[in-house]
């Protein structure tokens, strides 16, 4: 496994995914750089290993992925420690105000440059 490429992966997914933040909601919380590095360490790993799939399929993958690190991270800090960092609780179809249809919709479509991106990665890491 290539270590390098995939604490790279993670922390351009933590810049990125901050950065996502700040433009949607005009701010962020260390913890999305957290769902971000785990979320593009996930994709990183689809990509290598999975990269003979459809593009279709890996989006779902993806989008599953990161739903659920959302998941689990909205839980702790959002539910076990109270910080309050978002809340899905008045948009249709969430689960516990952590997650919901709107923004997995928008992961799976954001995949799509994500994989483009795991892809440069790789090509230039393994380049030097």
């Amino acid at each position: 496994m290539p270590v390098r490429e995939y604490v790279f992966a993670a922390g351009v997914g933590a810049v990125v995914y901050a950065f996502l933040e700040i433009f949607w909601r005009g701010y962020t919380h260390w913890s999305m750089m957290v769902a971000g590095a785990v979320s593009a360490v996930l994709l990183y790993w689809i990509r290598e290993h999975l990269g003979q799939v459809p593009l279709f399929v890996r989006c779902l993958l993806g989008t599953a992925g990161i739903t659920a690190v959302e998941f689990c991270i909205g839980c702790v800090v959002n539910l076990w420690w109270e910080l309050g960092v978002w809340d899905y609780s008045e948009l249709p179809g969430n689960l516990l105000g952590q997650i919901c249809p709107t923004f997995s919709a928008m992961w799976f479509l954001l995949c799509v440059p994500a994989f483009w991106l795991c892809g440069q990665i790789r090509e230039r890491l393994r380049e030097e």
